[in-house]
């Protein structure tokens, strides 16, 4: 079966890809939507740079689609995306990082079902602090981007994630904290892992709106020159 990967730039998508490679799937191609409105409902909101300097990484093609990222309108953008992607990749299933949130998972579901493909969903309900500890033995070079609850500050936002900075992530957890970042408390970005032929770099600049809320500015991104393997 052709897989097409619903792609954020995030831990949770490049998990999903890197578990469909792992068991052997045919997974053809990278599936990104750019919603203007950094408070979509359904999508992280992305840099286009970053995702195609991903793609490349990777090794994977990639079709993107824009969006206003308002309610319900963005579902009809995921709807064209997906009919791109059957059309000019030729998949047939649509792999998911979805973690807990029923708002999403459903209405990807629905979607992808109007459209005539099958759903996947490999993270779903897995516990979040295992997985996230997983993907940091795994190798991936996770980064938040960013930052909206109370306990997360200013030095969190580009520091690659590490299991201490879990453990923390444990401790805020008895407050209602997400560990996984499942509940809006922050967005992340993979810059290298063992799916990635090259690392990528960036330079940015922090802009807080309060002590705990804030993100990343990417103003530079690129790739070293030469490739790991090599």
């Amino acid at each position: 079966m052709k897989l097409g990967i619903l792609y954020s730039s995030g831990k949770d998508s490049t998990f999903t890809l890197w578990y469909y490679l792992e068991q052997g799937w045919d997974v053809s191609c990278l599936l990104s939507l750019l919603p203007e409105n950094p408070d979509s409902y359904m999508f992280q909101n992305p840099s286009k740079d970053l995702l195609e300097r991903q793609a490349t990484s990777l090794g994977m093609p990639l079709l993107l689609q824009e969006t206003a990222g308002e309610e319900e309108q963005e579902l009809e953008d995921l709807k064209k995306l997906l009919e791109k992607a059957k059309k000019e990749c030729g998949i047939e299933g649509v792999g998911v990082g979805a973690l807990a949130s029923d708002y999403q998972h459903e209405r990807v579901n629905r979607i992808c079902e109007d459209v005539g493909l099958k759903t996947y969903a490999p993270l779903w309900h897995k516990e979040q602090e295992q997985l996230l500890r997983e993907m940091i033995d795994s190798g991936f070079d996770i980064r938040m981007t960013r930052i909206a609850a109370d306990g997360l500050s200013e030095e969190w936002l580009g520091k690659q994630l590490t299991q201490g900075d879990v453990d923390q992530l444990v401790q805020l957890s008895e407050k209602g904290f997400h560990v996984g970042g499942e509940g809006g408390e922050f967005e992340t970005i993979v810059l290298d892992g063992p799916i990635f032929s090259e690392k990528i770099t960036i330079s940015f600049e922090k802009e807080m709106e309060t002590a705990y809320r804030g993100e990343l500015l990417l103003s530079k991104i690129k790739r070293y020159c030469s490739f790991k393997n090599s």
